[in-house]
């Protein structure tokens, strides 16, 4: 008991301070720029309907605070207008809007509370509720939910207080003012609910389509670095191969050329067991590389082969090679087979019904590869995130100091157009 009554002992020493923080200190939310996510498209409409509204219900407040036949004096004229300059003011800053607006409504409780007849509302007039419940609703679409409560307990307590100091009976309003602004709370609180959800999940989709983006990319990295490991392990084994058997084709070969072999052969074998090492993780994280660990990497000599397969998938593919057709390095041979291969395949997802051709040039210090498309016989709707393709595709390009460029070609279809050098770009 003695630790409950202190945690609430610790907790009212600490109102004061919440209140002050919530009700005064504590920024509200900064309104969204034009355009972004949660900025309403209606806000400059909300904007005018505000200033007609806040000058009508300040002309409509005017005959509670005068009676009836008497003449409008100066001070009212004043008052009025302040509480309408209050409500508009809550656009911008709501927190003070609202504090100015709670106490324009005490001075007007006081200066109606004589003259106001038996019959008529009290504390809160029709006016004096429009004038608070928009105060508390442009507060409560800026604040968290705790604050725009603690806001509308203040209100309600500031009602209740004002109606204990009368000189008359009157017709007490507290209920029915008490159900306005509570029901304006709730709106302003959903709203704003409303407001912040659709900005998390427009800057969640942003996020989810950049990592998907990113993880693609990596994941063509993974299966370029897999590749390159298979041809570069290739070239390590056979020279450890070459150097194991050089002794063996010369005649009394020379201790020193023995021992140059010999030291060739542990470096390569070394170089070869580093290789695995380092990239044999990345086999291990891919089942199908796991079951083609020892299939040989495709180059352009299957070009054909690749070619067949998407015709025999429904599409027409033309061919053209120009140049003399002559082995390439390994990394631009696969590199230039898995850019025409992808090519292809968003020729097979987008294009239904169009027309390919694949254009392969080689020239003295670098090959070209162009894949164009016709025009799609149907429309076809593309996917969000779509195009990640042509991330490996550039990846590829941009590995051996080459580029690719695509777009639309004319006509209505599409072109990819890669070239690869066939020096070392470094």
């Amino acid at each position: 008991m003695t630790g409950a009554g202190g945690r609430i002992i610790t907790a009212l020493r600490g109102l004061p301070r919440m209140l002050r923080e919530d009700l005064w200190t504590a920024p509200v939310d900064p309104i969204p720029p034009v355009g972004a996510p949660g900025s309403p498209a209606w806000r400059p409409v909300f904007g005018m309907l505000l200033t007609f509204g806040a000058a009508a219900v300040s002309l409509w407040h005017v005959p509670d605070l005068v009676p009836h036949g008497a003449a409008v004096p100066e001070y009212v004229v004043l008052l009025v207008v302040c509480q309408a300059l209050a409500l508009l003011t809550g656009m911008w800053h709501p927190l003070y809007a609202w504090w100015a607006s709670l106490v324009l409504m005490v001075v007007s409780v006081r200066i109606a509370e004589p003259t106001t007849a038996p019959g008529d509302l009290f504390p809160w007039t029709g006016s004096e509720m429009a004038l608070q419940s928009g105060a508390l609703f442009l507060l409560t679409l800026r604040v968290r939910p705790r604050r725009a409560v603690l806001a509308l307990a203040l209100s309600l307590l500031t009602g209740l207080v004002s109606s204990g100091f009368t000189t008359r009976a009157h017709n007490y309003s507290l209920d029915v003012g008490a159900l306005a602004v509570i029901a304006t709370v709730v709106i302003g609180a959903a709203l704003r609910a409303l407001r912040v959800a659709r900005t998390e999940l427009v800057e969640q989709s942003e996020l989810t389509e950049e990592e998907r983006s990113r993880r693609t990319l990596l994941e063509e990295r993974n299966r370029i670095a897999r590749e390159l490991h298979d041809v570069v392990a290739h070239h390590m084994s056979v020279i450890s191969i070459q150097a194991q058997v050089a002794p063996h084709l010369v005649e009394n070969p020379s201790e020193e050329l023995r021992e140059n072999l010999a030291g060739i052969r542990e470096n390569a074998v070394e170089a070869l067991a580093e290789l695995r090492r380092v990239l044999g993780v990345l086999r291990s994280e891919d089942a199908v590389a796991d079951g083609l660990r020892h299939a040989p990497q495709p180059t352009l000599d299957r070009l054909d082969e690749l070619v067949g397969k998407v015709r025999s998938a429904g599409v027409t593919v033309a061919t053209e090679i120009t140049g003399r057709r002559r082995p390439l390095p390994p990394g631009v041979e696969l590199s230039a087979f898995r850019i025409v291969q992808e090519a292809l395949s968003n020729v097979l997802r987008h294009a239904p019904g169009a027309r390919a051709r694949v254009d392969v040039g080689y020239h003295s210090s670098a090959v070209t590869v162009r894949v164009t498309n016709t025009a799609p016989e149907s429309p076809v709707r593309r996917a969000a995130g779509g195009g990640h393709g042509l991330l490996g595709m550039r990846e590829r390009a941009a590995m051996l100091g080459g580029d690719l460029t695509h777009g639309p070609a004319p006509g209505g279809g599409y072109e990819v157009v890669a070239t690869l050098p066939l020096e070392d770009p470094s």
